[in-house]
């Protein structure tokens, strides 16, 4: 299944938190593992230097379980920080290759302590985003050459409130961001994010229906999750767009989280069913292009 083109609409500039983003092709495969992001800063700084990014994203991957025991959000710790030029959502399963010495040396640090640390976004053009997620290691491998093969999980999300330190990594105080409830009382959250899994599974068909994959039953995308973590497996199918996803992560209303993907997914599936129907029309140009 594949998502060939993601598309934010510009509705949602009327929402907070709107990213400087503009339009960008990508394309989601909900089956195909995540590929190791080596963490090599300079390598990744030129990465995100690319305007059309390919993605790659594992549906299977994000946790059905996501932290549910967080701390209480007036509470200030310090937590060393992880800049990438992904976004990691909460409940979602990301895997890291550490060999920069730098972050060998936070690896043994988190290995002797509780095996948290921060992963926060920035790239060449914004800079470092003030918002951002712990990912816990749930499983290593130390590699003999001192390098580190990591699975992490993502858990709360924090905001960064001062630099504690810069070398030989970042470590910052934070608070814990969470959700606050819904202003509006006769708000159906469920109801909402049954229309975000509804164009959810339309825009994974009409891909599959472009890629010339045989169409078949899209199977349950919101696996018994409440509202609040569906929005961030919503949030982490999105990848391609780190900007949009940031802007995603920092929104503090689940509300607020699933109207934007709802927009982003309808937005995505006009593209599609406007380029089914030129296929159906002109199928021989289609192919070719």
């Amino acid at each position: 299944m594949a998502f060939p083109q993601l598309i934010p609409s510009p509705s949602s500039s009327s929402l907070p938190h709107k990213p400087s983003l503009n339009p960008i092709t990508l394309s989601l495969n909900p089956k195909s593992p995540t590929s190791l992001h080596q963490l090599n800063l300079a390598v990744l700084r030129h990465r995100c230097r690319k305007p059309n990014s390919t993605l790659r994203c594992s549906a299977s991957s994000f946790s059905e379980k996501h932290h549910t025991n967080s701390p209480n959000s007036d509470d200030v710790v310090e937590l060393p920080l992880f800049p990438l030029p992904l976004v990691l959502f909460p409940g979602a399963i990301l895997p890291l290759q550490i060999f920069e010495f730098r972050y060998r040396i936070m690896m043994h640090t988190l290995l002797h302590t509780d095996l948290r640390f921060g992963v926060i976004y920035t790239d060449a053009v914004s800079g470092t985003a003030a918002v951002g997620c712990v990912g816990e290691v749930i499983k290593h491998e130390r590699l003999v050459d001192d390098r580190f093969f990591l699975i992490c999980k993502g858990q709360e999300r924090f905001r960064v409130n001062s630099l504690v330190r810069t070398k030989p990594y970042l470590v910052a105080q934070v608070t814990w961001l969470e959700d606050r409830p819904s202003p509006s009382t006769d708000l159906d959250l469920d109801g909402l994010a049954t229309e975000v899994e509804t164009y959810m599974r339309d825009v994974i068909r009409l891909s599959n229906r472009l890629g010339g994959k045989p169409e078949k039953e899209v199977g349950d995308l919101k696996r018994n999750l409440f509202p609040t973590p569906f929005s961030f497996f919503v949030g982490s199918t999105f990848e391609g767009a780190p900007r949009e996803q940031q802007a995603l992560l920092e929104l503090e209303d689940t509300a607020a989280r699933l109207t934007r993907e709802k927009e982003t997914l309808k937005n995505t599936l006009n593209y599609l069913t406007a380029a089914s129907a030129v296929k159906d029309v002109f199928p021989s140009s289609s192919s070719s292009s």
